[in-house]
């Protein structure tokens, strides 16, 4: 005999809406750091939305404290009258959640994920009953430390929000998508699966892979004392190699060949800039084109935030 779900106190109603949430009921699987933030974002900015936690009975309970979810329950039987459902947890669980809402949600739904890569998500999703629509999501919003401690409402502010649809999906429910996240502070755009995972092996995967093998080498070749007399250069270079290796487990898995072809290239130029140390060539020809490209980098920033 199983246990019964683990069902948390409804939080008491809020101040009427003041314009009609693209969706009434939302479901989060999953309240980490970027589950966590929808949340607070959406209940924010829809008093009227009814937003729906699927948790561990711990995390639940640090949500409600927060005030991030309207109902908790540890058993996916919560989201059965949801329209929207957001799966937030990393993407091998969360391939794993799609095969279960056909038993769980019983009405019309749009369903959405938040996984760094796309492909295999996508791809699991294609077995989804037709009263689903499936539309792969990727908001590059994202913190240091993972966790519902560290969530907060405007995580998502001036940060791209990728869309992936698949086959024929309407424009409107990209549109409500859309809508939802420019709420949030987020700014919608749509690639496709493909060229989304191939995309986020250079700007997004290789960095953290990158920061968290330089924080490895420099951390054991200097130990604690040699940290002690680093410059703020290091710090700053290392901001990611504070993330929890648990997600990246699954990012790597899921974009294996696009993220091994990513450090592919890293690693050549690494290997150049070792046999060109004596003559200075090829630092040179690196330092120039990253100047170049970081102060790109620097002015495309500047111009999002005067948008």
């Amino acid at each position: 005999m199983t246990d019964p779900p683990t069902m948390l106190p409804v939080i008491q109603p809020r101040a009427a809406a003041t314009s009609p949430p693209p969706f009434e009921k939302v479901a989060i699987v999953g309240l980490g750091l970027i589950g966590g933030s929808i949340a607070l974002a959406a209940r924010r900015h829809w008093p009227a939305c009814l937003v729906i936690g699927v948790d561990r009975k711990e995390v639940l309970e640090k949500a409600m404290v927060l005030h991030a979810i309207d109902v908790a329950a540890d058993d996916p039987v919560v989201m059965a009258e949801a329209d929207l459902v957001v799966l937030a947890a990393p993407v091998e669980q969360n391939i794993d959640r799609l095969a279960e809402l056909e038993r769980h949600v019983s009405t019309p739904a749009v369903v959405t994920d938040v996984g760094s890569t796309k492909r295999t998500t996508v791809e699991a999703a294609r077995q989804l009953p037709s009263r689903f629509t499936f539309v792969g999501g990727h908001p590059l919003g994202g913190a240091p430390r993972s966790g519902i401690e560290h969530a907060r409402p405007d995580l998502f502010v001036e940060r791209p929000w990728l869309f992936t649809p698949d086959g024929a999906v309407t424009a409107g429910v990209i549109e409500r998508l859309s809508e939802f996240v420019r709420a949030l502070g987020a700014e919608p755009h749509v690639l496709d699966p493909d060229e989304h995972d191939r995309l986020l092996a250079f700007v997004s995967h290789l960095p953290q892979l990158a920061a968290s093998a330089l924080m490895h080498v420099v951390g054991n070749r200097a130990g604690e004392r040699g940290l002690a007399l680093t410059g703020r250069g290091l710090f700053d270079a290392t901001r990611l190699a504070s993330s929890p290796p648990d997600i990246w487990r699954d990012i790597c898995r899921s974009n294996a060949d696009a993220v091994g072809e990513a450090l592919d290239e890293l690693v050549a130029e690494l290997q150049a800039l070792r046999a060109g140390l004596d003559t200075g060539s090829e630092i040179d020809r690196v330092f120039e084109s990253a100047g170049t490209w970081r102060a790109r980098l620097a002015r495309l920033r500047d111009e999002r935030r005067q948008e």
